[in-house]
């Protein structure tokens, strides 16, 4: 058939940058599936999947609202004004920057704030994020600018925390460099930045007049006795956003519930306007979903709340203390013990991993597709393919976060004791084999 061009090229010069692995994966483990693999999917991040289960008294919280015929309302286009000043009570609380209500800006989860945050920059105005990456900030930044995303190094040697003087460089001798963004707990390492060097980075914000945005969906998920801080908490007069939602934190993911925290505007008249902009972006749709914000003062303001955060806190610890007793003991690789969130980063060492590595593959239907998807692909994505078409374990290249370090991310959020287990210690025995084959 005969290919015809359209009048004008209107494709975004950044559409090629909008990858996101964690999901990409599936495309191909789906294929194998048709051909009868059993998955076991650990590339995702969804606690309710994984058969994580609310609290009764907080499922009947979200039942009483279903009951109120005003929860099927539009919310005010920056939320629930309910919702904005209990939020909004919570940060001043905490000490540091205080905020009213009006700075308490609800989106259809972060994803849409992201979209949004980086979607309303100049082209020209670029974020330095951490490396690796989480995919939705690192593609969104990326596909704004039309360039592969601007990033600072997470150092494994030194418990996956920023590398300071890496990310002052390059903010100095940058001045494209608008912007700095903080993922705090981490996605996908699991780390857990202290007070001090959160102080650093702020410090460099203020150096070279840059605002901040800090990703905190994890931040009362924090365990193993880090010693951190809110971004409110370290800001100071640093202009600067929040990010923060129920997906992770009930956990409510299909609620699609999350929000920003805006320090300092007032003090910035461009970042004033840049925060206006985004909220007129909101307005164009309205409003966000208004069921899950008129959950957050009932449900936040519980007093067994607390109790259900700390909980979750001590299971994850245990979990984390269980992957890392696994995989520490396999040569070839490196892990650092998550202190927060619930993943944690398997890193091969330098030079552990070829071309020519493989892992048996019984069934010559899934061992063909394999072959197919192969060629001219990183090396960390070669092991997970043969990973998952050998045992069925789905898992993500850490080269998929934005990173040229080689490894892969796993999940701490699997509910049934023995098959997280073994699935743990399938995928140490697998690196075992695969190294040595």
């Amino acid at each position: 058939m005969q290919k015809r061009k359209l009048r004008r090229k209107f494709l975004h010069d950044g559409s090629g940058q909008l990858t996101y692995e964690i999901r990409e994966i599936v495309s191909l483990a789906e294929q194998f599936r048709e051909q009868g693999l059993s998955i076991t999917w650990e590339n995702i991040g969804d606690p309710i999947a994984k058969g994580e289960k609310l609290p009764d008294w907080i499922k009947e919280i979200i039942v009483d609202l279903v009951k109120d015929d005003s929860t099927y309302s539009y919310s005010s286009t920056k939320g629930n004004p309910q919702a904005r000043e209990f939020l909004a009570q919570k940060v001043n609380e905490r000490g540091g920057c205080t905020i009213s209500a009006d700075e308490i800006v609800f989106f259809n989860g972060l994803g849409d704030a992201v979209g949004k945050v980086f979607g309303y920059l100049k082209k020209e105005a670029r974020v330095i994020g951490p490396s690796p990456a989480y995919s939705t900030h690192s593609s969104a930044e990326a596909a704004h600018s039309g360039y592969k995303h601007l990033t600072y190094k997470l150092d494994p040697d030194n418990n996956w925390l920023p590398d300071i003087d890496d990310l002052r460089r390059k903010v100095k001798y940058n001045d494209s460099i608008a912007g700095l963004l903080i993922i705090n707990p981490d996605n996908p390492t699991g780390a857990v930045y202290p007070q001090y060097i959160l102080e650093e980075m702020v410090g460099i914000a203020r150096d070279h007049r840059l605002f901040m945005i800090c990703d905190e969906i994890y931040g009362n998920i924090i365990y193993n006795g880090s010693d951190t801080a809110a971004l409110s908490q370290v800001i100071g007069d640093v202009p600067g956003i929040a990010l923060r939602g129920i997906s992770k934190e009930y956990p409510w993911p299909g609620a699609r519930c999350g929000w920003m925290e805006v320090y300092n505007q007032d003090h910035y008249p461009a970042f004033k306007t840049y925060i206006e902009t985004l909220v007129n972006a909101k307005m164009l749709e309205v409003s966000s979903t208004n069921l899950p914000q008129l959950s957050i003062p009932r449900i936040m303001g519980d007093p067994r709340y607390q109790h259900h955060l700390e909980a979750r806190k001590e299971m994850f610890a245990e979990r984390a203390a269980e992957a890392y007793k696994i995989f520490s003991s396999v040569d070839g690789i490196k892990v650092i013990k998550p202190q927060g969130a619930f993943y944690m980063t398997v890193l091969f060492d330098d030079g552990v991993l070829t071309k020519n590595q493989r892992l048996p593959i019984p069934q010559a239907d899934i061992k063909a597709l394999l072959q197919e998807n192969t060629s001219e692909i990183t090396l960390d994505k070669r092991f997970v393919y043969y990973l998952l078409a050998s045992t069925g374990i789905c898992v993500v290249p850490l080269t998929g976060f934005a990173s040229d370090k080689h490894g892969f991310r796993l999940t701490l959020l699997e509910t049934d004791d023995k098959k997280r287990r073994q699935t743990w210690q399938t995928i140490a025995h697998n690196i075992e084999k695969y190294l040595l084959s």
